[in-house]
């Protein structure tokens, strides 16, 4: 094997060398990007799941999914202890005298921030609450403040009384297969309303609401790709999706369009004259009473904290709750102005991350003082299966080394004659697609995936089969039963994934991707533990390999990287 490769196993590189001593990286290289929660002893947490508090049918669910014998991560024991408390509209009510006529108390809406390190189970330890809340609700909403608008006046297809929203389409759909797994004893209806990934504005056939409306006609919710949909007039409760494909449906197709015509639309002074009438709404909010907000630093973002805010907004407005930092005009596509006054959401707000940027620090802290913040111990590091390796490149041609690794990982595989796949991130899709048509010309065949690609605008997650992990792998929490490993797909399938931080964010990857590389300088520690959080998920055994310039003039950046990435190491 070609280049200077050091390794660590679950610890700082540094460590291992003999001849010179260095000290080990200080966490205060790293703690610049993070905020760092106090942290709950374990000790003082459940240590199995049980019923109470998980309802009984909801328990079974949890036992055909992971096993009788199953025990809750940190995250999930955390959430165990805290987000389980009973309704309190339904049981002080409960509990009044038949006689009284004052009125039942307000509900006791709660704020809380889930954050672990990845592949620790987030998923499940935010959907068991969110599926135990709504059932234990159904047929008893909490009244809506008496400020609430008055409803639509048509009946639109869609009210549900539980949102999950998430970055991606992809993650949307295996998210919405995960809860389904778990509703067999429950019985509750989810809905994944991430199709193509087109965007909101295009005037794409399949992207439009009313073109999703009759599309449901033929369609029933028990399909397993999370994308189907019913033509009865059964409620849903549980909606998913991303903010802005939620934003759509709610205030209809075309909703932000007036203000993109001159970008646009070819005849821009003909289009401006007349008035631009987005489609009828096709799902309404003032039902909604739980929101889980997945991969929240990267929802509160520059990029995606306009959308999430404001549809967190509308679902405030529907129920009758009204703030400062909701004065932009609804249909506006202005960003919400900073406030700060606290906002208390008139409904459940859950926040799911594997870090907590600073900048998402400060936001919580001067909007949602009374959010309650729960930590694994193991936040902001990287698991202790997972092995880190530095290679540096050898030759001008990145390329040819990134193939010569390739190859080396699966001369090491020949051994166990099992040929593992590789997951490869690249911070440009200029680079993601000459490296994928590089190995293409070089014999290797491999799934080179953008935020543009052709496959991203089929409607469902098929474009990577392979590689995410599948239904019969039993995963809703990350956290599963081994699978059967030398059971892999055909060895002429793709084995390698080309692709940007569009697949970093929460999707559970297949355990037979045991390597991850990072071929460009992850732009922070952030970025990197997502990426390389793909493999060495739940106990499985991965490793990362970070390319760099290690030696001379122009290494100080890929060194100080090492420096970073040794103090995230166990």
């Amino acid at each position: 094997m070609s280049g200077e490769t050091e390794v660590s196993q679950g610890r700082n590189p540094y460590d291992s060398d003999t001849r010179i001593h260095r000290p080990r990286p200080s966490k205060e290289l790293v703690l610049d990007e993070f905020d760092t929660p106090q942290i709950e002893p374990l000790k003082t947490l459940p240590s199995r799941f049980a019923s109470p508090p998980l309802l009984s049918g909801l328990l079974q669910s949890v036992h055909d999914v992971l096993g009788s014998d199953a025990k809750p991560s940190p995250i999930q024991s955390l959430s165990l202890k805290h987000l389980f408390t009973p309704p309190s509209h339904i049981f002080s009510t409960d509990m009044r005298d038949e006689k009284s006529t004052s009125p039942p108390p307000a509900p006791d809406w709660r704020q809380y921030l889930l954050a672990s390190e990845t592949g620790s189970g987030k998923s499940i330890a935010y959907l068991l609450p969110t599926i135990q809340y709504l059932k234990l609700t159904e047929g008893s909403p909490t009244p809506l403040l008496p400020s609430a608008p008055p409803p639509p006046d048509r009946s639109v297809s869609l009210n549900p009384r539980g949102l999950i929203l998430a970055p991606t389409h992809e993650l949307s759909r295996q998210l919405s297969t995960f809860a389904k797994d778990l509703l067999h004893n429950v019985r509750l209806r989810v809905l994944c309303v991430s199709r193509a990934n087109n965007s909101s504005s295009s005037r794409g056939k399949n992207n439009t609401a009313s073109q999703m409306k009759r599309e449901l006609d033929d369609r029933d919710f028990g399909m397993t790709d999370g994308t189907q949909f019913s033509k009865r007039s059964r409620p849903v409760d549980i909606l998913v999706g991303t903010p802005s494909k939620v934003l759509e449906m709610v205030r209809g197709w075309g909703w932000n369009r007036e203000d993109k015509i001159e970008d646009q639309w070819d005849d821009a002074r003909k289009d401006r004259a007349r008035k631009w009438i987005p489609g009828p709404p096709e799902a309404a909010l003032a039902n909604v009473e739980w929101v889980v907000i997945d991969e929240a630093d990267i929802l509160f973002d520059n990029d995606f904290e306009e959308s999430t805010r404001m549809l967190l907004a509308d679902i405030a407005r529907a129920r009758g709750y009204t703030h400062p930092s909701f004065s932009t005009p609804q249909n506006s596509a202005v960003a919400l102005p900073n406030s700060t006054h606290p906002v208390d959401y008139p409904f459940h707000l859950i926040l799911t991350s594997a870090t907590i940027p600073a900048s998402l620090a400060t936001y919580l802290t001067t909007n949602h003082p009374k959010l309650t913040r729960l930590a694994s111990p193991n936040l902001h590091r990287l698991p202790s299966t997972l092995k880190t390796e530095h290679h540096a490149w050898t030759s001008g041609n990145k390329n040819s080394d990134i193939e010569k690794r390739i190859k080396h990982v699966w001369a090491d595989d020949a051994r166990s004659h099992v040929k593992s796949k590789i997951l490869i991130f690249c911070n440009k899709s200029s680079k993601v697609e000459d490296l994928g048509l590089y190995l293409t010309e070089r014999g290797i065949p491999n799934v080179a995936l953008t935020s543009t690609a052709e496959a991203r605008f089929r409607g469902s997650n098929r474009h990577l089969a392979g590689f995410l992990k599948a239904t019969e792998e039993k995963s809703p929490d990350r956290q599963v039963r081994p699978v059967d490993s030398k059971a892999p797909a055909s060895r002429s399938d793709p084995h390698v994934m080309i692709t940007t931080s569009l697949l970093s964010r929460g999707l559970d990857f297949s355990s037979q991707i045991k390597h991850v590389f990072i071929v460009d300088e992850p732009r922070n520690m952030i970025d990197f533990l997502h990426r390389a959080g793909r493999s060495g998920r739940a106990g499985n055994e991965g490793k990362v390999v970070v390319f760099g310039k290690m030696k001379g003039r122009g290494s100080e950046n890929s060194r100080e990287v090492k420096r970073k990435i040794g103090a995230l190491a166990h």
